[in-house]
C-alpha cells in the first residue's frame, strides 16, 4: 500500500510498539472543510475513510469524498458511493455458483482471445463449507462421523471443484467441511478489525454470499450480505455501489434482567426495527446499555439484521472487543485496533455526540424471555405468553383446532406390550424403537440447537447445558418423537462444552454433536423418522420445530414441520422435554424425578450468575490457538481429494453438480440497445412476504417435482438426489426449482400450492394450469417475455444469487412489486432483470390486475435511475386496458450501466476484454 492515492494530503503516522503504521486521517478530512466529520455515525466512518483511501479517479473519485463527509442525517444526498471492502467471505451453498461463474468468466475470456488468468480475484476471498451437511443421524455419539461421512458421499464433485478453486484461483482460501459456520469462524478467526497491509493501516471490511454476515457487526467491524452476482465482482476489484444510507440510532439502556439471554434480546430489537422500518438502513447500538453485553451477545443481535431489514446492525469497538480478541487469540491486533480506533473516532465514546437520522432506544431490563414465530422472525411471543398464543395461531393461520384431552390409544395389533407415552394424549397414533405414542397438532418434532446465531454465544449454550444436566439428574427424558439435534457453529464449542462434561448431559438428552455446520437453520434438519412422518402425513398435522436459528419461513426447516419457533438453546431443550408448544411451563410440570415428584421448568432453570462464573472459567485462549491453526487442514476425506491445478475447469457434461452455465454464451463485445417489453405475459402473481426462501430452491428435491424429474431422467436415483444447495452448481436443476417452494401460493393458480401457474400460451386452446417450469418453457418456444407481480417485502430473506439467477433462467425479464427488500433487488439487476416498484397507494388489488393481462413496458435509452416508467396491461378477450405508472428501482446510474449490459458479470467482463 502507498500513498499515492493520498488526494487531500491526509495520510498520517501512528507509532506502535511493533513499528510505524500510516493511515487515512478522518480527522484531517474535517480540517480540510468537507463536513462535521467527528459527528459521523462509525458506520459512515469506516465507508468514509474506504473512498478516501481508494480515490483513483475512475471508480472512486474525490467528490465520493466530499459525499460521505458532508453526509445529512436527515435527508442523505441520492449520491452513490462506490465502497471497497477489504475481503469477501462466502460459504459453500453460494460459493459454488460464485466459482462456477468465475470458471466460466475464464471460458469467456480465452473465447475473445483474453488471458484466462485477467480472471482473478483481487482482493482476498475466504470460503467455509459450512451448508451441506444434513442431518440424517441424530442422537448418538457416533453422529458427527456418520453425517460428515455423508456428507462427504452427496458433495464429492462439488468439494472436488472447490479444491479446483483453492489452487486456480489467488487469494482464495476453502476451510474445508466439518470445520464451522463461515460467520462464526469470521467472529473467531478471520477478522482483525483493523487491518495492515503494506505499512497501511484500514479497517477490516468485507461484504459476504450470505446475508448473515452481519454477525461481524458486533466486533466493530462493517460488513454485510450481498448477492453473490456483486460478490464476485468485488473479487474482480469493481465497488459495490451503494446510495448514502440513513444510519438509525439504536440507544440501549440499563442490563438484562434475569432468565433473559441474547436471544430474547434479539427477538425484541427484531420486532422493534421491522415495527419501524429500517430497510436499507445502517443500525448503530450505543449507549451504557453495551456495557453488560458480551461480545457473543452483540453478534448474537448483529447476526440478525437481516431479519429487521437493516443493511447492518453495528456495534463499535470498544474494551469488550479488545478482550474478545484476546480471549480468542488475536492479541497481535489487540494494540493497533485501541490506538486506531481511539485516532479516528471509531472507539465507543460516551460523551462524543453522533448524528444519526432517527434514534430509538430500549431499556434492556424490558426484555422477556421470549420465541418468535410461527413463521416470521419479527413475530416474536412472549414466552408465558407461548400457549396461548399457540391455541389462536393453530386456528387462525393453520385453520385448526388445538387438541386437548381425550385418549385414542390402541392396544390393538399386537402393540399392548409396548410402552406407552403419556396415555392422556389423543391424536395419530405413531409406534418407534418400543413407545408407542399419539402425535398432536403443536408437537415438537424438531428440537435443534443450530445456527451461528447462537451456537456463537458461550453463556447461551453453557445455560442449555445446565438445564440439560438438572434433567438429566431428575431422570427426564425427551420425548420419544422429538428428534434432537446440535450442531456448532466451531469447533472450540465441543472444547469447552467437554471440558466441563456438558456434552454428556446434552448426549444423555438427544442433543449430540451432529457436525459443524448450519443443519436446520438452513432447512437441513433431514428427515423425520417415517414413523413420526406417516403420523404428520395422515393427520394432515400441523407439527412445530423449535430452533435457536434466525429463519423459519414457510417450507424452509422440515416440508412437514410447519410450525417454527425461534427461541433460545435453553428453550429449544425445554421443548423438546415437554414435546409439544401446547403448553404452559408456569403451571404443568415438565415431567416427574426419580421420587415421581413433579418437576417444573422453574426447577431446573439455571442461575445466571453460575452461568456467568463458568463462561469466564472455562473459555481459553488456547482452544481457539490449537483449532484455528488447523483451519485450513481438514478431515481425511477432505485431504484424499485430488484435483487439477490447470487455470482452466474441465467441464464434465454428465456431471450432476457442476456445469459451465449458460450466462454468458451468446455474449458480444457491445451491449444491445435498451428497447421496450411488449407482449409479455405473468409467470406469478404473488401477495406479500415472498422470500427468496419462496424464490430460490432450497431443501431437499422431491421426485415429484421438476428438478427431481429432471435428475430421475438422467439416471439420479431418489436417495442421491441430496438438496437444492448443494446443486446450486447446475443451472438445470436450479431453474427446476425456481418458485417451486412447496408453500407457495401463486393467485394465478388459486387452488393450489407450490410451484404452479396458469398458461395463457397461444398454442393452447384453453388456458392450463401447469408447473411454473413448464409454463417457462412454453413461452419461451413462442417468444413470449414473462414478468411477476408481487407485494411488500419481495425477496425478503437469504442473499441467495439463485433467486435471481433462476428469474432469469425461467424467462422472467421484469419484477413488478410493492415494495423490494435490498439484495434481492440488486440481485435482479445484477442478472439483467429490471425490478419496478408500485407507487404508493398501488397495488396490483387497487389497478384491479388479474395476471391474467398481456404487459407492455416503455423502455428505451433514456431510463434513468429512479424515473417513472409506464405500463399498459391488456385483456385480450374484453379489450380493456389499464395504463399505470411504476418507479424504476434500478438506484444508480451504475446499475444502469450494469442492466443495459445484462448484468454485472458481462459488464466485468467486456471491461476485461475491452481493456
Amino acid at each position: 500500500m502507498n500513498t499515492r492515492n493520498d488526494a487531500f494530503g491526509v495520510v498520517r503516522k501512528l507509532n506502535l510498539s511493533d513499528g510505524e503504521v500510516r493511515y487515512y486521517s478522518l480527522e484531517a478530512i474535517e480540517s480540510k472543510g468537507l463536513g462535521a466529520v467527528s459527528s459521523l455515525p462509525k458506520t459512515v466512518k469506516v465507508l468514509l475513510e474506504a473512498v478516501l483511501r481508494n480515490v483513483d479517479g475512475y471508480s472512486v473519485r474525490e467528490d465520493d469524498v466530499a459525499a460521505l463527509a458532508g453526509w445529512n442525517a436527515q435527508t442523505p444526498a441520492v449520491s452513490e458511493i462506490p465502497f471497497k471492502p477489504a475481503r469477501v467471505v462466502l460459504q459453500d451453498f453460494t460459493g459454488v455458483p460464485s466459482v462456477v461463474d468465475l470458471a466460466a468468466l475464464r471460458e469467456a475470456c480465452r473465447k475473445f482471445g483474453k488471458d484466462p488468468a485477467n480472471i482473478n480475484p483481487l482482493i482476498p476471498c475466504d470460503l467455509v463449507i459450512d451448508h451441506s451437511v444434513q442431518v440424517d443421524y441424530y442422537g448418538c455419539s457416533d453422529a458427527l462421523e456418520k453425517n460428515l461421512g455423508k456428507e462427504f458421499e452427496r458433495n464429492f464433485e462439488r468439494y472436488a471443484f472447490l479444491k479446483w478453486g483453492q489452487h486456480a484461483f489467488d487469494d482464495f482460501r476453502v476451510v474445508p467441511p466439518g470445520t464451522g459456520i463461515v460467520h462464526q469462524v469470521n467472529l473467531e478467526h478471520f477478522a482483525t478489525v483493523v487491518r495492515r497491509s503494506e505499512g497501511m493501516a484500514f479497517p477490516d471490511s468485507l461484504v459476504g454470499t450470505d446475508s448473515h454476515t452481519t454477525m461481524i457487526n458486533g466486533l466493530g467491524v462493517l460488513g454485510w450480505g450481498v448477492g453473490g452476482i456483486e460478490a464476485e465482482a468485488v473479487m474482480l476489484g469493481q465497488p459495490i455501489y451503494m446510495l448514502l444510507p440513513k444510519v438509525v440510532g439504536f440507544r440501549l439502556t440499563g442490563e438484562l434482567g434475569e432468565r433473559v439471554n441474547a436471544t430474547d434480546l434479539v427477538l425484541t430489537v427484531t420486532e422493534i426495527l421491522r415495527n419501524e422500518g429500517v430497510v436499507g438502513c445502517f443500525v448503530e447500538f450505543f449507549g451504557s446499555g453495551l456495557n453488560s453485553l458480551s461480545l457473543p451477545d452483540r453478534a448474537t443481535v448483529a447476526n440478525m439484521a437481516p431479519e429487521y431489514g437493516a443493511t447492518a446492525g453495528f456495534f463499535p469497538v470498544d474494551g469488550e472487543t479488545l478482550d474478545y480478541l484476546a480471549m480468542t487469540n488475536r492479541q497481535e491486533h489487540v494494540e493497533v485496533v485501541e490506538r486506531y480506533s481511539k485516532e479516528q473516532g471509531l472507539w465507543h465514546d460516551y460523551g462524543r455526540e453522533t448524528r444519526f437520522s432517527k434514534v430509538l432506544e430500549l431499556d434492556l431490563g424490558n426484555v422477556r424471555s421470549s420465541l418468535a414465530g410461527p413463521k416470521r422472525p419479527q413475530d416474536r411471543i412472549d414466552f408465558r405468553a407461548m400457549q396461548s398464543q399457540w391455541k389462536r395461531d393453530v386456528y387462525t393461520v393453520y385453520g385448526k383446532q388445538a387438541a386437548n384431552g381425550g385418549s385414542n390409544m390402541s392396544s390393538e395389533g399386537g402393540i399392548a406390550q409396548q410402552e406407552s407415552v403419556d396415555p392422556g394424549r389423543y391424536g395419530i397414533e405413531a409406534a418407534m424403537d418400543g413407545k408407542i405414542f399419539s402425535l398432536q397438532h403443536g408437537d415438537v418434532v424438531i428440537a435443534a440447537i443450530t445456527s451461528c446465531t447462537n451456537t456463537s454465544n458461550p453463556a447461551a449454550l453453557i445455560a442449555a447445558a445446565l438445564l440439560a444436566r438438572a434433567a438429566r439428574a431428575k431422570g427426564l427424558t425427551v420425548k420419544p418423537w422429538v428428534k434432537t439435534s446440535f450442531a456448532p457453529g466451531s469447533r472450540v464449542v465441543i472444547d469447552y462444552l467437554q471440558a466441563e462434561g456438558f456434552m454428556e448431559d446434552l448426549e444423555a438428552l438427544g442433543f449430540a454433536n451432529v457436525g459443524f455446520g448450519c443443519t436446520t437453520c438452513i432447512g437441513n434438519s433431514g428427515p423425520l423418522p417415517e414413523a413420526v412422518a406417516e403420523a404428520v402425513r395422515k393427520g394432515d398435522l400441523v407439527v412445530a420445530g423449535v430452533l435457536s436459528g434466525n429463519r423459519n419461513f414457510e417450507g424452509r426447516i422440515n416440508p412437514l414441520v410447519r410450525a417454527n419457533y425461534l427461541a433460545s438453546p435453553l428453550l429449544v431443550v425445554a421443548y423438546a422435554l415437554a414435546g409439544t408448544v401446547n403448553f404452559d411451563f408456569d403451571s404443568t410440570p415438565i415431567g416427574t424425578d426419580y421420587e415421581g415428584c413433579d418437576v417444573y421448568l422453574r426447577d431446573l432453570w439455571p442461575d445466571d450468575s453460575g452461568v456467568e462464573k463458568l463462561v469466564d472459567t472455562i473459555i481459553r485462549p488456547e482452544y481457539f490457538k490449537e483449532r484455528y491453526a488447523e483451519v485450513h487442514l481438514g478431515t481425511e476425506q477432505w485431504r484424499s481429494i485430488r484435483t487439477t491445478e490447470q487455470e482452466l475447469y474441465e467441464w464434465d457434461p454428465a456431471s450432476g453438480y457442476i456445469k459451465e452455465p449458460p450466462f454468458f454464451q451468446r455474449i458480444g463485445s457491445q451491449p444491445a440497445r435498451l428497447q421496450p417489453i411488449t407482449g409479455a405475459r405473468c409467470l406469478a402473481l404473488f401477495g406479500d412476504s415472498i422470500t427468496t426462501d419462496h424464490i430460490s430452491p432450497a431443501g431437499a428435491i422431491q421426485p415429484d417435482q421438476p428438478a427431481g424429474k429432471y435428475l430421475l431422467k438422467n439416471g439420479v436415483d431418489v436417495k442421491d438426489f441430496n438438496s437444492f444447495g448443494s446443486r446450486r452448481g447446475n443451472h438445470e436443476v436450479m431453474m427446476r426449482g425456481t418458485f417451486d417452494n412447496i408453500r407457495v401460493r401463486n393467485r394465478l393458480a388459486p387452488e393450489t400450492e407450490g410451484g404452479f401457474t396458469t398458461c395463457f400460451a397461444s398454442s393452447d386452446a384453453e388456458p392450463q394450469i401447469m408447473t411454473i417450469f413448464d409454463a417457462s418453457l412454453k413461452y419461451r418456444e413462442e417468444g413470449v417475455p414473462l414478468v411477476v407481480i408481487a407485494g411488500k417485502d419481495y425477496g425478503m430473506g437469504s442473499s441467495r444469487d439463485w433467486a435471481a439467477k433462476g428469474t432469469w433462467m425461467l424467462g422472467v425479464r421484469v419484477v413488478i412489486a410493492e415494495r423490494f427488500e435490498r439484495i434481492h433487488r440488486s440481485n435482479l439487476v445484477g442478472m439483467g432483470v429490471l425490478p419496478l416498484q408500485f407507487l404508493p397507494g398501488q397495488s396490483p388489488a387497487a389497478l384491479g390486475i388479474s395476471g391474467k393481462e398481456v404487459f407492455d413496458i416503455v423502455l428505451d435509452e433514456t431510463l434513468e435511475p429512479g424515473s417513472a416508467v409506464s405500463v399498459t396491461a391488456r385483456e385480450l378477450r374484453s379489450g380493456r386496458k389499464t395504463g399505470f405508472s411504476v418507479l424504476c428501482r434500478i438506484d444508480s446510474t451504475v446499475e444502469i450501466d450494469y442492466y443495459r449490459n445484462g448484468g454485472i458479470l458481462h459488464t466485468v467482463l467486456r471491461k476485461i476484454v475491452g481493456k
